[in-house]
């Protein structure tokens, strides 16, 4: 037996080690499971090479629980260690690596990565108060060897007597991580970390029923089946994103993203990942059916590094606005354990974004252009990811814009160049620029629609949670300009040799105005006549487009908005002086019949835009009642 001091300045290396990754102790398992399947995939390499003559099969990893001894058993059937290589891996080279880990960061805040220093198979004492390994080597004649540890630099070498080729790490629980002797928690942390790892990985037993080995049937002449103990095997070895694409069909990948999602609704679509250079990639990202919602959970990518899981926080990695996708990124030059600061340094974390937007933004248009039918029927489902990119990045919005489609309230779709060109002879404003009309609620605006409609205007639906910061962005982009519908901008689309003279004169205008003023609260309206049509409503209610958007930005809390004080709300009371009814209310005798025709067309417009409440809703049917009689 030997016994040696590992030589490190460091009095006791393990503390720190603790001290930097107390937030994550449950990677322990990730580590040894990981190092295991490693020495499996590693037998397999030397079978090919011809270094190992043996016919490999049956390579599987164990993790054994033995909560009466306090321990924990990772064993793996790969290709084992001889005492030197103990030696050199264990007391040198990871604990070199040790030292320099705790040189490098004593003195930091350090949320860094145990793998990079060669630390993985000393984040066991995180929660071992004893760590032993049983090693035998795949080499002819080796000698298999113990190596034990407290935790302290000194540690054991021993010859011992095992005949199976590989390795156990035996963990000794301490006291205060007693919580890893449950089952449930180990099954918990191997189902997060290890469900994809390419060696099966045991965990336990679990019962099935299956038919009886004598082929017994029932009186229904159907074959019994017994309960039958198996092994639990707790990953799949050969997840879809490691197969080719050719290999699979849509089926295939629905059911791959029930595995990663029970019980969720079945995707729109997906874009498989496959790049060798100048990086390795491999993944499949999901269309969930997001509909106007932005409450959908986030953290739903999954990052692998050569199929470990490291988490599903995955902002750094991908596009902010990708991280609305579900899915797989598995990449094997991304290091385990990193943090967030060394994620925005890493130049192949920042090539992997960039590529996984350029990859998205191509599916998208060769969608577009490959079936442009079928990406209409998707659009309602996935334009709060289109739009949320547009918004936030600047090269998405250059992709996007050739497949970025708006939809009219007559369901008709456009690019957003083709609707530019379908409204440009109809809908410019006095001073030739393109006013692309909307509506944000089409029940709420149904009359105006109606009226813009009539006119030969076109509006566009514009819906969805991000419409406010889409059109501002659409109107710098596009050099146009946006007015919803119940804006003031409709009259003024009316080129002047469209204009229609007034059936008032301004001596009427002026005299008939009052009246119409002593029935609104003139702090919140202003009255003006225009001269529309005798087909147009007799009284239109607008609201400026300028002081409205004001008045969301507020509402949104936008910069410096606070500063200009709670805004009220502000209307224009249009009365079309060329409507029979408003001529009749300016010849009407009766005072009281003067009053009431006055402030039905008031209340009929009020209702057209939803303002109409409460008693003056009361009133008004009443008062309708009252006419009919």
């Amino acid at each position: 037996m030997q016994t040696g001091t590992i030589n490190i300045q460091t009095e006791n290396i393990f503390p720190i080690i603790k001290k930097f990754l107390y937030s994550d102790t449950e990677i322990f398992l990730r580590e040894l499971v990981s190092n295991a399947v490693d020495a499996s995939q590693k037998l397999k390499t030397l079978s090919k090479t011809g270094e190992f003559n043996e016919e490999v099969k049956d390579l599987r990893v164990e993790v054994i629980l033995d909560k009466e001894a306090k321990t924990i058993t990772i064993r793996d059937n790969g290709i084992g260690m001889t005492g030197e290589e103990v030696e050199k891996y264990i007391n040198q080279i990871a604990f070199s690596g040790a030292k320099e880990f705790a040189e490098k960061y004593k003195d930091k805040d350090a949320n860094a990565m145990i793998g990079h220093f060669g630390l993985g198979f000393y984040s066991a004492f995180m929660v071992s108060e004893k760590v032993q390994i049983k090693t035998l080597s795949f080499q002819k004649d080796a000698k298999a060897v113990q190596w034990e540890s407290d935790g302290s630099p000194t540690f054991t070498l021993s010859e011992i007597e095992k005949t199976e080729r590989g390795t156990d790490i035996i963990l000794h629980i301490a006291e205060d991580s007693v919580e890893f002797l449950e089952e449930a928690r180990l099954s918990q942390i191997l189902s997060k970390y290890c469900k994809f790892l390419p060696v099966e990985i045991k965990f336990g037993t679990r019962k099935t029923w299956v038919e009886n080995e004598k082929g017994e049937k029932d009186d229904k002449g159907n074959v019994k089946k017994v309960e039958k103990e198996i092994d639990n095997i707790i990953n799949n070895t050969e997840p879809t994103w490691i197969k080719k694409p050719a290999d699979l069909t849509d089926e295939d990948y629905k059911n791959f993203y029930n595995e990663l999602y029970p019980f969720t609704e079945d995707p729109l679509f997906n874009i498989h990942l496959n790049v060798d250079y100048p990086f390795n990639l491999t993944g499949i990202l999901y269309f969930p059916k997001l509909k106007n919602n932005m409450e959908v959970q986030k953290n739903k990518i999954q990052l692998y590094s050569n199929q470990v899981f490291i988490t599903d926080s995955v902002e750094n990695i991908v596009p902010d606005f990708l991280t609305l996708l579900h899915g797989v990124i598995d990449s094997p030059d991304i290091p385990l354990n990193v943090s967030r600061s060394y994620l925005q340094a890493d130049s192949n974390v920042k090539k992997i974004s960039n590529h996984i937007n350029k990859k998205v933004a191509d599916k998208l248009n060769s969608m577009f252009k490959d079936n442009r039918e079928d990406f209409q029927s998707k659009w309602d489902d996935i334009q709060i990811f289109i739009q949320y990119g547009m918004l936030s990045d600047d090269k998405f919005y250059e992709r996007a814009e050739k497949f970025t489609l708006v939809k009219n309230t007559k369901g008709e779709y456009f690019t957003l160049e083709e609707y530019k060109e379908k409204i440009k002879a109809t809908q410019t404003d006095r001073d030739n620029k393109t006013v692309i009309l909307y509506t944000h609620n089409v029940d709420a605006h149904h009359s105006i629609i109606a009226d813009a409609n009539e006119r030969g205007y076109d509006v566009l639906i514009m819906d969805s949670p991000l419409s406010s910061h889409l059109i501002q962005k659409f109107e710098q982009k596009l050099e146009v300009s946006f007015s919803r519908v119940d804006g003031d901008t409709l009259d003024k689309l009316i080129q002047k040799e469209d204009e229609i003279p007034s059936k008032l004169s301004k001596e009427e205008e002026e005299k008939i105005k009052p009246v119409f003023e002593s029935h609104l609260d003139t702090g919140k309206f202003t009255v003006q006549f225009e001269s529309l049509s005798e087909k147009d409503k007799p009284v239109i209610i607008t609201q400026s487009e300028f002081m409205r958007r004001l008045k969301e930005q507020q509402a949104l809390g936008g910069g410096g908005m606070h500063m200009m004080g709670n805004m009220p709300e502000m209307y224009s009371v249009v009365v079309n002086s060329n409507h029979p009814i408003v001529s009749k209310i300016l010849n009407e005798k009766s005072e009281e019949k003067k009053s009431d025709l006055t402030q039905q067309t008031i209340d009929l417009a009020m209702l057209s835009n939803g303002l109409l409440k409460g008693e003056k809703l009361t009133q008004f049917i009443n008062r309708s009642l009252s006419l009919i009689d």
